[in-house]
Order: C-alpha cells, then structure tokens, then sequence
C-alpha cells in the first residue's frame, strides 16, 4: 500500500484591496485583532500581502477572499479566490 502525505490546509485571509496598478496583482490589507500580554488591550495590527490576480477583476475599496499559495514571483506567495464586495467609486485618494 502506497503512503500518501496528507495535504497541507492553506491559509485563507479576506481583507481590502488597497493598490491595483500593477499588473496581474494587487496589494491586500489583513487586519486582526490581538490582545496586549500585559495591558490587555485588543490593538489591531495590518499586514499588506501581494497577491496574484489573473483577470485583474479586484478593484481598489473591494473586499477580497486571499489563498496562500506556491511562490509566483518574488514577493507573491498568494492568489485572489473571489472578490466578496465591491468597493465604493469615489473613494477616498
């Protein structure tokens, strides 16, 4: 019998589309929410990943469900799932 490895669970994230003048990619905004180990405080904390959009179809102001994926270029180590909402046109510059 042939032993398979079991198949690592990627990460899922959704967050705001905050750049999307590149091509094939966009720049995402994660936001989570963290308790101070001494004040006990919830701080949020942003991280801003890369990621690959094939059809360009995520706008700036959209929020967008990420998948970590395989590296695709030198900082892209994820791909655009679905855009869940659109954002508002006339946004703020």
């Amino acid at each position: 019998m042939k032993k398979t490895k079991p198949k690592k669970l990627q990460k899922v994230k959704t967050g705001v589309v905050i750049k999307d003048k590149m091509a094939k990619a966009i720049s995402v905004e994660c936001e989570v929410t963290v308790k101070h180990p001494v004040f006990y405080k919830y701080i949020r904390k942003q991280t801003v990943y890369k990621v690959h959009d094939e059809d360009n179809k995520a706008k700036t102001g959209d929020m967008v469900k990420i998948t970590e994926t395989r590296p695709i270029s030198k900082t892209k180590r994820w791909r655009l799932v679905e855009v869940l909402r659109k954002g508002q046109k006339g946004g703020s510059p």
